[in-house]
């Protein structure tokens, strides 16, 4: 029996083979009166393997019949191809029609607009865009694993479903097995007791509260999982549910973030180059002409370190209308962001010790009792790809900056105890990861690069 062989691995052959087996999807077929050619793609690379078949073929009557988008499985052999383009093709023993494609099939040989292909996104991963978006995701994500491995970090599992609101935002998708026929009175308190947890449940934001607690068993460890977020917001960098990195450090100042940061996106962005070229040449062509020079410049620069303060000071010099007014103690906006790291810089910066007001209750109170150990790291194109901090480890301090965000210390009770028994300094981040895809290819809108993106009435898929 035959075993069904990759694409991407036949390509890659140095020496013809004989009685091989692939399956995939036909993208075009060409017929003439004695042979006919069909492209085969299996998702595994975004090249097609060219298929010749003989009109002599006892079942060619079929394969002629065979239309864009059908299901096939072809046997033959690999010989060096005689037309331009590719190195192989297979010259076909045998083709089986495992489905049909209707000629209503909506992928056709021609150019999709991503608008259109979102609302048919359980398809466009058959497309050469989003096939190549797909296989880039897969690589990245087995690299963030590999770099937190190779620093000897702990891969931990933090709760999807919470009762506690990290950011402090209230930007939260409610968990309930409560009948939707029931309204909710002003006795809040007493209608969540008869739910499932006895208390309100929400999808967590973020898992950092739940990682500090193992950084501060296990040292250094890292999550990477989906993060929900109620925001109503119809923009190009938002979606309701995403993915984070979220690393956290047991022992680890301000400017041991800042350079873990700092490593992981260079690590990230080198490997992509490294291992991802062929999808990422696509993009380079079609998408941004500028893409491979932007990468390059982000893998060979030291990241600019600077406070919050001096980059405003900056902004109000450069006297760029921006459609958001900067100003001391307001948090910076994406063109500000941009501004900052392509127009004056021209490379990622970090900016850090933001102020407090402006902040999560978490972030280390620093000694000007105005700013906190807070720091963003910015990317050309995209803006903040990372946020994080030093956490406050003080007790006392923790206390008042809860109090001052209207935040209960009753139901933070155990994350206060870490503060009581045996407290360190300790530091973390998130990486938003659908922004460090959008990075690395050059797409710019975020309902691009995961699968099924969710938005606000959107659910399908």
């Amino acid at each position: 029996m035959v075993a069904r062989q990759k694409i991407a691995l036949l390509l890659k052959t140095e020496q013809p083979i004989e009685n091989i087996l692939i399956k995939g999807w036909v993208r075009t077929k060409r017929d003439s009166k004695t042979f006919s050619f069909i492209e085969i793609n299996d998702g595994s690379c975004l090249k097609n393997m060219q298929v010749v078949v003989d009109a002599n073929l006892s079942d060619y009557t079929e394969i002629r019949k065979l239309t864009t988008g059908s299901a096939v499985a072809v046997w033959g052999n690999l010989v060096a191809s005689r037309g331009g383009g590719q190195k192989w093709e297979v010259q076909a023993t045998r083709v089986d029609t495992i489905s049909l494609a209707p000629e209503t099939y909506p992928l056709q040989k021609k150019r999709h607009t991503d608008e259109y292909l979102r609302t048919i996104a359980h398809l466009r991963p058959r497309t050469n865009k989003y096939g190549a978006v797909f296989r880039i995701r897969s690589e990245i994500s087995w690299a963030v694993h590999q770099f937190f491995r190779k620093r000897g970090f702990r891969y931990i599992h933090t709760p999807v479903i919470t009762g506690s609101d990290c950011e402090g935002a209230g930007e939260l998708f409610r968990v309930t097995t409560l009948e939707p026929s029931l309204s909710l009175s002003s006795d809040v308190k007493s209608l969540f007791s008869e739910d499932f947890f006895g208390q309100e449940s929400n999808l967590t934001v973020s898992g950092q509260l739940s990682a500090e607690m193992l950084a501060l068993s296990l040292g250094d460890v890292y999550t990477f999982g989906p993060t929900f977020r109620a925001e109503n917001s119809n923009t190009s960098r938002h979606v309701a549910e995403f993915w984070m990195i979220e690393p956290e450090m047991a022992f680890c100042d301000l400017d041991g973030n800042m350079s873990l940061g700092e490593d992981l996106i260079k690590d990230l962005v080198s490997f992509t180059m490294d291992h991802c070229m062929e999808d990422l040449d696509l993009f380079s062509r079609f998408v941004d002409k500028t893409l491979l020079k932007t990468l390059e410049n982000i893998v060979s620069s030291e990241f600019v370190r600077i406070p919050y303060k001096e980059a405003v000071d900056i902004l109000l010099a450069s006297k760029h209308s921006f459609d958001f007014t900067v100003s001391h103690g307001s948090d910076l906006q994406s063109e500000h962001e941009r501004y900052l790291t392509e127009n004056h810089f021209k490379k990622p910066i970090i900016i850090y010790d933001y102020p407090k007001t402006i902040k999560p209750f978490y972030m280390r109170l620093n000694d000007d009792n105005e700013t906190v150990g807070a720091m963003d790291i910015l990317v050309p194109r995209i803006g903040e790809l990372i946020g994080g901090s030093q956490r406050e480890e003080r007790l006392d301090i923790l206390e008042k900056r809860m109090e001052s965000a209207g935040l209960s210390k009753e139901n933070y009770w155990w994350y206060l105890d870490s503060r009581r028994y045996g407290t360190v300094p300790h530091s973390g981040f998130g990486l938003g990861f659908e922004r460090l895809l959008m990075l690395v290819t050059g797409i710019s809108n975020i309902r691009d690069v995961i699968p099924f993106p969710r938005t606000p009435g959107s659910i399908d898929f």
